[in-house]
C-alpha cells in the first residue's frame, strides 16, 4: 500500500482539497484528515515518539543494568576503593555494584529514551507538531495510479509538504 501526506495550512485548504480528490474519483474510504475537528494523530495510528523512547530505554536497561552492576563490583574489586571506613570488602563491592547498575541504568534512560525520542520515531514527530500548530494533514493511501492523481491535485494547493510513503512488504 502507498500513501502520500500532505500539510496544509489551514482547515479551508484541507477541505477544498478533499472535495477536489473525491471529485476526481478518489474513494472517501482512501482519503483521511487528520487535525482539529477531524481525525487526531493518535487515531489514525501515528506512533508516539515518547512512547517509542521509553520502549527503548527499557530494552537498553534490561542490558545495561546487570552489566553494570557486574563492571562495578569488578571495578571495585580490581581497585580496592574504600567508599565508607565502617563497611567490610564485600558490601563495598556490592556497593560498588550498585553504583554501576545506577550507571547504566542512567546511560539506557539517556541513549534509550533521548536517542528514542529524536531519531526512533521518524517523520511522526514532524508531523505531530504540525498538528500541534494548527495545520492539516491529508492522507491519501492506494495504488501508484492513486497517489499520482492525489499528488497532481494536490500540488495545486501549495502545501507545506508532501510525501510519498511505500508500506515495506513483509516477506
Amino acid at each position: 500500500m502507498n500513501y502520500l501526506v500532505t500539510v496544509l495550512a489551514d482547515k479551508q485548504q484541507a477541505q477544498e482539497a478533499y472535495s477536489v480528490l473525491r471529485r476526481d474519483g478518489i474513494p472517501t474510504e482512501k482519503i483521511t484528515i487528520l487535525g482539529e475537528g477531524y481525525q487526531s494523530a493518535d487515531d489514525f495510528g501515528l506512533i508516539d515518539p515518547s512512547q517509542q523512547a521509553s520502549k527503548g530505554a527499557k530494552k537498553l536497561a534490561y542490558m545495561l543494568v546487570p552489566f553494570g552492576f557486574v563492571a562495578g563490583y569488578a571495578f571495585n574489586v580490581l581497585t580496592g576503593i574504600e567508599l565508607f571506613s565502617f563497611t567490610n570488602s564485600i558490601t563495598e563491592h556490592i556497593i560498588g555494584g550498585v553504583l554501576g547498575a545506577v550507571s547504566g541504568l542512567l546511560g539506557a534512560i539517556v541513549v534509550g529514551g533521548g536517542v528514542g525520542l529524536t531519531v526512533g520515531s521518524g517523520d511522526a514527530l514532524t508531523y505531530r507538531n504540525r498538528l500541534n500548530a494548527g495545520q492539516y494533514i491529508i492522507v491519501t493511501q492506494g495504488t501508484d495510479s492513486v497517489i499520482r492523481q492525489a499528488t497532481k491535485l494536490l500540488r495545486q494547493f501549495e502545501p507545506e509538504f508532501i510525501q510519498g510513503y511505500t508500506e515495506p512488504v513483509n516477506s
